[in-house]
């Protein structure tokens, strides 16, 4: 079989009568009216193995997540390495730094930070429980401890809950199910929900899907919640685009600064920083001389 490299499609099987029906009810994040839920129904998690590289799927020929197996800590995918982008904004060095991943997947951003962010405090949101059995079982990921934690909870609940309030330094959201036609969980409302659990500075990385046309949608969307602070890359994957939106104080750094710090970050964690410096200048307009967002 020939496997689709595009979309992570990481999260939660479909669950709701329509794209945006969370939207109407909850627009304003204190409506206290109760939205009409819907019993969660999953696609089966399947798997597949090719040169050395076991991939998740839902029944489809879809990659929903992949692991090099004598690398299982590693990002084998270009688009997951882009999530960790905020690493040129944030460190993670502080025993307070929280990293919250919305869609479990294959569990490879979970996993690597959980690896290389001793202090951190590393939380998974994955609403299937079956994703997290197979995490577990097939792709080497970790019981709880001290600073890792997978909920089997609704992305949606998370970044409604009060707890959740300033309470998150990097965002990773990851949300597809296995038709791949965009996010599950896209609406505006969604995306400030997203904003509120940020701490000041926080950033979220969210997976979009290019050559679909809930980006658009998403793209704007996401601009409004977050008073236009958005980055884009180029696409990866044949449909993958990542976006990261920011929180807090204004970002002004010369591109020669970001380089140093993309040095020290790949130093570090053998990511490809200095390459993510490259394609966010060239992929944003009017961040020709330096970044100011």
């Amino acid at each position: 079989m020939t496997l689709l490299k595009r979309k992570s499609i990481e999260a939660v099987a479909s669950r709701r009568p329509a794209r945006g029906h969370r939207a109407s009810s909850r627009d304003n994040l204190g409506d206290a009216h109760p939205e009409t839920r819907m019993k969660p129904r999953f696609a089966p998690v399947t798997f597949s193995e090719m040169d050395g590289v076991r991939y998740l799927h839902f029944g489809t020929e879809w990659v929903q997540g992949a692991m090099r197996l004598r690398k299982p800590d590693a990002l084998e995918l270009e688009y997951a390495q882009q999530m960790m982008a905020w690493l040129l904004f944030l460190s993670p060095s502080a025993d307070d730094f929280h990293v919250v991943q919305l869609g479990l997947g294959a569990a490879a951003l979970t996993k690597f930070c959980h690896r290389h962010f001793a202090r951190a405090r590393v939380t998974a949101v994955e609403l299937n429980p079956a994703v997290i059995v197979a995490g577990r079982s097939m792709f080497g990921l970790r019981n709880d401890d001290a600073r890792l934690s997978v909920r089997e909870q609704d992305a949606w609940d998370f970044v409604m809950d009060g707890a959740s309030t300033a309470a998150v330094d990097a965002l990773q959201v990851d949300l597809y199910d296995a038709t791949a036609r965009g996010p599950v969980l896209d609406t505006t409302a969604f995306y400030r929900a997203c904003r509120r659990v940020l701490k000041a500075p926080g950033v979220m990385t969210i997976n979009l899907f290019g050559d679909h046309d809930s980006f658009p949608k998403n793209i704007v969307r996401i601009c409004d919640a977050f008073d236009n602070r958005v980055l884009v890359f180029p696409e990866v994957h044949d449909g993958n685009i990542i976006a990261m939106a920011f929180n807090g104080p204004a970002i002004d750094v010369s591109w020669e600064t970001l380089a140093q710090r993309a040095a020290v970050v790949e130093a570090a964690t053998a990511l490809p920083a200095r390459d993510w410096v490259q394609k966010l200048r060239a992929a944003n307009a009017r961040q020709e001389a330096r970044l100011v967002i």
